[in-house]
Parts: structure tokens; C-alpha cells; sequence
């Protein structure tokens, strides 16, 4: 593309993960790249750790600025972008971009796209979508080279002052993104820690399972290492929990009577292959398995990055995709022709499986005996369909739903960027709040009158819901008979490296 000089970046506007704006001027003579990004989507999450690895290779002359252009009303938040910088680790400087501006000013179209300026403050060239990390990585070395000879690059490391030394992960718990109950115990993913907790429900610590550190590692519980792990299912006859490893992109299960830690599909590489197929699962590569329930014999898996339900016979290890063509969307119909936008929760009562379809903010129906249909329960169905509504069927309004757990004939729903927990009736599609004001807050209380920060998992047993606070670091309980609210405490949990458990 022709060489075209890059429009300046807003000084007034908010700048994260530094302690002043960053410009094109004052970058001149090092490479920028602006990474356009927005915090729910899966695609720009797996871009992620290409740009750190290319961040660090060239920490002399590459400087990435991430843009944030919000899809979601509540991802235009500073505080709750803040946040999502410190869940993902993401070590360079946001720039929070109000209204579009710098989106339009660039011409961008889609998240994420990358904007590459050469060193003298040209636009050179862009890329857009997921898997370019070689091709980047060539293209820099090659600016590189070629401004070296010219004399127009300026070798120097550009110091930050980032969020995470302002807020440092230390609390016991960091956005854990799901939970389990059942009746062995509490499994919580500690997904910022990289680790599964085990308590019993009074918040005594049973087991911790993971280094604290990310990684792909099998063994024993004090050795083994996960990446970001979301949803959990447990088998009580075997002892065996089944751990959906998101960011190495893995099924996982934990073995209580032999206390390991094994894989059981996936490679810990990103699929790159978004149409239906399948095979053995420890030579199948998935992309972002995000939650996972169990119906007899076989996994269901809701496969985030590729926006498909998936299936693995846990007794043959073959694993392959159940429902969904691989396209971005809400179409209902057969299991073949159906499609979904970043799955991100599942649950079941025996005949169908319920989604938080999360980026089309509807909880769908998928059957798991015939007439084998998918259907929309509730929701717009519309990739930007979202708002806080209660109602009926497509009348309804969620934003960025994440957790759903069935329980009684009814559906508990996660709604996480309205901050609220919702039921919903699988048979009617009629939605209604029942926790949480809309505020973000960390506030117990009965009802409405109770406060969560982006929920994003739930789980249920007996007379109680447990919801996994993600943004809170919590674990809030529910009495299912008074909706009465309570923050659950882990008196013997400790951040990994802050103090040794009780």
C-alpha cells in the first residue's frame, strides 16, 4: 500500500499502562504498531501474546499501542478496560478511543486490526484478523533493516509505566472466570492465577491444583500448569474433573484418586480450522474451549474461538464439532446449518443444551436428542443486538452474556456486562432480573439490591448458586429460597508467591 502519513493520536483522550500519552511524533524513528482491539472479542484476545512476543524480540525499536474502540457499552468503561489490561497481562499502552475517533481517522473495519507506521510516521501497511504473527515478524525485521541502512531508526527502550504495578494481582483469587459445585466440593478456575482451587463450601481449601504460573505442563498437582482456565465439569464416579484450558487451548482432566493432571485433546496450538471436523483428541487442535458440561458419556464444549459447540466421546477420545458452520452469527435450524457468535457458556437438562452465546447476547437451545435443533431461547439474536432488557423471546436484551446454569426448570443466566444475574424459562423464552442493580459493585444483599462486577460463571447445588465474580475476584453465593447474597471467604487462600497456605 502506499505510504501515507498516520493522523495523530488524541492527547486528551485517556491513555492506560502509561503515565502520559504517547504520539506519533515523539515515536519517531522506531516502528509503531496500533493494535484496534476491543476486550470481549476472542479474536483479539489470540493476538494477544504474538504482539508481547513481538514486543519483546524488538523491545529496541517496536512500540505497540493498543486502541480500544468498545463494541459493547460497557466496554467503553475506563475502569472495566482497566481491568480486562490486567486480566490479559497486556503490557503496553492503551489508548481509549471515545467515540470511534481514531478508528475512523484510520479507515479501520474490523477488530482487531493492526496498523503498522514505519519510523518516519508512515501507515505502510495493515493487517486485520488472527495468525500473522510470522508475517509480522518478518515485516519488522525487514523495516528494521531498511531504516538502519537509511539511518532513520532510533535503537532505544521505551520505559512504561504499566497498570499492574499500580495494581498488582495479589488477592486470593484473581478474575476467576468459572465455578463448579458439586458434591465433593467447590472447583473454582482461578484464571488470572492459572489454577484450579478446590474448597469445601465453607471456603476451606481442599486442593490447589497449578504452579500459579501459566504454562502447559501434565504431573502432579504441585507441578502441573494451565493457562487462563474457564469451565469445568466433574464425573463423581471416576473422581475426575474435566478442566477447559482455554488459552493453551486443551481439555484437560484432574484425576483425584491418582491426583494428576493430564491432557486429553488439543496440541496447546491454535486451531487455525474453522469448518466442522474432528479426530483423535490429542492430535486435534481447538481453539479456545471456554466451558464444558458432561451428558453421560461424552463432553460437550463450548469452542469460543471458532464459534462451534463440539463433542468428545470420553470413552474412544474422539472429539469433533457437534453443532455450528464456523461462521460469526445467530442462525437456528439443524445442528449443521446452525451458527454462533464465541460460545462461552453451557449447561443441560438432558435433552437440550443451553448456550450464553456471547456475542450475539442470547442464550441459545442446542438438542441433544432428536429432533437434534438449535433454537433461540431469548435474546436479539443480532451481533449487535444488546441492551438490558426483560421480556419475552427476541424482545430481550442482554449484553455480553457469559455463565448459564439450568437448575428447576429454569435457566440462571450470567448477564456480565450488565452486571446482574437473570432467569430465564427454556420453555417460554420470558427473562427476568433477579440479582444485581446494574451497578458495578461489590455489595451483598438480597435481590436487586445486591451488586456483581461482570459475573461470568454460575453453578448450582441444592438450595444455593454460586457465581464466580470474575472483575471482583469473588466467589458470591446465593440462598436460592430468599435470593439473599453473600461474599463466600477463602481464609486459608493465598495469591501464588504471596504467602503459603494454611
Amino acid at each position: 500500500m502506499p505510504r501515507v502519513r498516520a493522523p495523530e493520536l488524541p492527547q486528551d483522550y485517556l491513555w492506560l499502562n502509561t503515565d502520559k500519552p504517547l504520539s506519533i511524533k515523539q515515536l519517531k524513528g522506531r516502528i509503531i504498531i496500533l493494535d484496534f482491539w476491543t476486550y470481549c472479542c476472542i479474536n483479539c484476545l489470540h493476538i494477544l501474546p504474538y504482539l508481547k512476543y513481538l514486543e519483546r524480540k524488538y523491545q529496541d525499536s517496536l512500540t505497540v499501542i493498543g486502541v480500544h474502540s468498545a463494541k459493547f457499552d460497557n466496554e467503553q468503561e475506563s475502569e472495566n478496560i482497566r481491568q480486562a489490561i490486567l486480566r490479559y497481562d497486556i503490557e503496553h499502552a492503551v489508548l481509549v478511543d471515545q467515540g470511534f475517533r481514531v478508528w475512523q481517522e484510520y479507515a479501520v473495519r474490523a477488530w482487531p486490526t493492526l496498523m503498522i507506521i514505519d519510523p518516519e510516521g508512515y501507515v505502510i501497511h495493515y493487517v486485520s484478523g488472527e495468525g500473522k504473527r510470522e508475517f509480522l515478524d518478518q515485516f519488522i525485521q525487514q523495516l528494521i533493516d531498511q531504516h538502519r541502512e537509511q539511518g532513520t531508526i532510533n535503537f532505544q527502550e521505551l520505559s512504561l509505566t504499566l497498570e499492574k504495578q499500580h495494581q498488582p494481582l495479589i488477592t486470593p483469587l484473581a478474575f476467576p472466570g468459572k465455578v463448579l459445585a458439586t458434591n465433593a466440593g467447590l472447583f473454582i478456575a482461578d484464571s488470572g492465577h492459572h489454577r484450579i482451587v478446590m474448597s469445601n463450601f465453607d471456603g476451606g481449601i481442599l486442593h490447589l491444583i497449578g504452579t500459579g504460573e501459566s504454562g502447559f505442563i501434565d504431573g502432579g498437582f504441585h507441578e502441573v500448569q494451565f493457562f487462563a482456565p474457564q469451565g469445568m465439569a466433574f464425573d463423581g464416579k471416576t473422581q475426575i474433573l474435566y478442566v477447559a484450558d482455554t488459552e493453551n487451548h486443551a481439555v484437560r482432566q484432574v484425576d483425584f484418586k491418582r491426583q494428576v493432571v493430564e491432557t486429553i485433546a488439543g496440541t496447546g496450538e491454535q486451531s487455525r480450522n474453522i469448518h466442522p471436523h474432528g479426530g483423535v483428541g490429542l492430535g486435534t487442535a481447538l481453539n479456545s474451549p471456554w466451558d464444558l458440561v458432561k451428558v453421560e458419556n461424552t463432553l460437550f464444549i463450548a469452542m469460543a474461538g471458532p464459534h462451534q459447540i463440539w463433542e468428545m466421546n470420553l470413552a474412544t477420545g474422539i472429539i469433533k464439532t457437534y453443532a455450528g458452520t464456523g461462521a460469526e452469527a445467530c442462525v437456528d435450524g439443524s445442528l449443521i446449518e446452525s451458527t454462533f457468535a464465541q460460545p462461552s457458556g453451557i449447561t443441560t437438562d438432558g435433552q437440550e443444551l443451553y448456550i450464553a452465546d456471547s456475542e450475539v447476547s442470547s442464550i441459545r437451545g442446542v438438542g441433544v436428542v432428536e429432533p437434534y435443533q438449535v433454537r433461540t431461547v431469548c435474546g436479539s439474536g443480532e451481533l449487535f443486538g444488546f441492551g438490558d432488557v426483560d421480556g419475552r423471546g427476541f424482545d430481550v436484551r442482554l449484553q455480553h452474556c457469559l455463565g448459564v446454569e439450568y437448575i428447576q426448570n429454569y435457566i440462571w443466566v450470567a448477564d456480565t456486562y450488565n452486571h446482574k444475574i437473570k432467569l430465564v424459562s427454556p420453555k417460554t423464552g420470558n427473562c427476568q432480573t433477579v440479582l444485581g442493580d446494574g451497578s458495578v459493585g461489590l455489595q451483598d444483599g438480597q435481590g436487586k439490591n445486591s451488586r456483581f462486577f461482570e459475573p461470568s460463571g454460575l453453578s448450582a447445588i441444592a438450595s444455593h448458586l454460586y457465581i464466580s465474580d470474575t472483575n471482583n475476584h469473588a466467589i458470591r453465593r446465593v440462598d436460592l429460597n430468599t435470593l439473599e447474597v453473600t461474599t463466600l471467604q477463602f481464609p486459608g487462600l493465598c495469591a501464588p508467591n504471596v504467602c503459603v497456605p494454611v
